[in-house]
């Protein structure tokens, strides 16, 4: 496989091409018997069910490659990845517990927010952590965009996060986890691998920061991939964001049990 970073040529996956083969077969159906259109229709829909129930499921690796865990070269590595951000309130207080744990972490930036704070991307890659690509506006609408509309919105963010940050994105998180077929071949072409994680802790729908940890924890092991938010923070009942006390859990138990962290960068170059 290219190492992230790389343009590579994109190849169908086995799901995508059987769907490619179930319309080529619709449409010679039809040519030859038009009264089979029932036949021909069931199996386009049942095709595109499957390609949206692909696309509903993060971690799926039905469309295409996606870095659920870290490799095994990484050994006993995990990594912090956080999403939404830059947030003015929260992630400075992030940076700083990540200080104090001594802790590297990977930031899933929104491109408009890293415009209206590049201060505070600046500080985070400062500071040992990697900056990669979360969208340019995080569009709820994300997954239902096309071919050209996804590459405008992914380059976007490339070109705003490589300007600020110093370095361009070579990993990239859909809004949500969620995306379509039209997704990968976009990512092959701009040299971007697309991660998700192992474990979420929920952070942004919980006000229990040791829910969250819960969560995080639950059979937490070498090589997971790990999803909290400095954007869109659920808050505690004292107004605390619940990130912040649930990632110190997660950061003290990782220690206890001779975890290290590191970027997704480090982690799977190495």
């Amino acid at each position: 496989m290219n190492a992230p970073g790389t343009s590579r040529r994109w190849t169908p996956t086995p799901l995508i091409g059987g769907a490619v083969a179930v319309h080529a077969g619709a449409l010679a159906s039809l040519a030859v018997a038009p009264g089979a259109w029932p036949w021909a229709a069931g199996g386009v829909i049942a095709s595109h069910l499957a390609l949206t129930a692909a696309g509903l499921w993060p971690r799926s690796s039905l469309l295409g490659h996606n870095w659920t865990t870290l490799p095994e070269s990484a050994g006993a590595c995990i990594a912090i990845t956080i999403d939404d951000g830059p947030d003015p309130d929260v992630t400075p207080r992030v940076l700083d517990l990540l200080d104090a744990h001594r802790a590297r972490a990977t930031f899933f930036c929104i491109g408009e927010r890293v415009r209206a704070h590049p201060r505070i991307v600046e500080a985070i890659v400062a500071r040992g952590h990697a900056v990669e690509n979360h969208s340019q506006r995080h569009r709820h609408n994300f997954s239902l965009m096309g071919p050209r509309a996804l590459r405008r919105e992914i380059e976007a963010a490339q070109a705003t996060i490589g300007e600020i940050a110093g370095t361009r994105p070579v990993f990239f998180r859909a809004p949500a986890g969620l995306r379509n077929p039209f997704l990968e071949p976009v990512l092959c072409g701009l040299g971007l691998h697309l991660a998700s994680w192992t474990r979420r802790g929920f952070d942004t729908r919980a006000g229990d920061a040791a829910l969250v940890a819960r969560r995080l924890l639950n059979g937490l092991a070498a090589r997971d991939i790990l999803l909290v938010h400095d954007g869109h923070a659920a808050q505690a009942p004292d107004g605390a964001p619940v990130v912040l006390a649930a990632l110190d859990a997660v950061l003290r138990a990782a220690a206890d049990r001779g975890l290290a962290t590191a970027t997704l960068r480090e982690a799977i170059a190495g």
